[in-house]
């Protein structure tokens, strides 16, 4: 493979994660800033939110053009001052990071001569910091300091946000810190939080997507979740196995078998089960005979 094919195969990729990010963000803004920055939550308009299109930098030191990601407009609670929410999603590591997230902002500022709130969200599975803040100074006074906020994923506790009913750090806890042994208890998490939430299918189908794109299990994970969901209680059962499911929705009718006979296991009644299966009753009882034979 030539360096040219595997640079674009990366810039692809790169590409790839920045739209599902983008798309996670957007839809939700509120609930992203609630659940990861509380504290500037608080002063923030959300009922004053416009979405400004993709402002483009060049860098005429490396002679590359430059895209930020989200751009809102908002205001202060309670004020008329605009305020710009610049979130900067970054895929990979860069060292002189805190440098490009200061000449946005200042960008941003020149153009606008507005206050910009600048946010970094840190995707890539190295747990290596970069600065939050840049600084240029000199022997005798402090020229200029400039801070941004980070999330950095990786470094987060993903059982920190299993409580709240949030959609935005559900999908999210999918790219968190946890072992591979946590993956199934992660993903067990994330279905009981979309549970609890009342969506429209089309951000259900956002969230179950952007989840499945960063934490898939195999086969032995999910036969090993589905014995899991089932000594939830007998409410939260039923709440968790009407979600679309990889191993319900994406046809794997062994899978929705051994799901059927879980719950025949808790005694649900036959037509329940038929119902949350979206399974013909009789084929229910047959499973349901079949079990009691074996």
């Amino acid at each position: 493979m030539s360096i040219t094919t595997l640079l674009h195969e990366k810039s692809s990729i790169y590409t790839n994660h920045d739209r599902l990010f983008k798309e996670l963000i957007r839809t939700f803004f509120q609930e992203f800033v609630e659940a990861f920055f509380p504290r500037e939550y608080e002063y923030i308009d959300f009922s004053h939110t416009i979405f400004l299109e993709q402002e483009i930098f060049t860098d005429i030191v490396k002679g590359e053009k430059r895209e930020v990601d989200i751009l809102v407009e908002t205001k202060l609670q309670g004020e008329e001052t605009v305020l710009l929410v610049h979130i900067e999603p970054q895929s990979y590591f860069q060292k002189e990071f805190h440098e490009r997230m200061f000449i946005y902002a200042s960008r941003l500022y020149e153009k606008h001569r507005k206050p910009v709130l600048p946010i970094a969200v840190f995707s890539y599975n190295d747990p290596r910091e970069v600065p939050n803040q840049f600084t240029i100074t000199f022997p005798t006074f402090n020229v200029l300091s400039f801070h941004y906020l980070q999330l950095h994923l990786i470094n987060s506790d993903w059982r920190s946000y299993i409580r709240s009913n949030n959609p935005a750090a559900a999908a999210l806890l999918s790219k968190m810190g946890y072992t591979k042994h946590e993956r199934i208890h992660v993903k067990l998490e994330f279905l009981r939080m979309l549970s609890r939430m009342k969506l429209n299918p089309a951000k259900m189908e956002l969230l179950y997507g952007f989840f499945e794109t960063y934490l898939r299990l195999n086969e032995e994970e999910e036969r090993k979740m589905r014995e899991e969901i089932t000594k939830l209680p007998d409410q939260e059962v039923t709440q968790v196995l009407k979600l679309p499911n990889s191993y319900y929705e994406k046809g794997m009718e062994k899978g929705k078998e051994q799901l059927v006979l879980e719950m025949i296991k808790k005694g649900l009644s036959e037509e329940l089960i038929a119902e949350i299966a979206k399974m013909d009753i009789e084929k229910v009882r047959g499973l349901k005979e079949k079990l009691n034979n074996f």
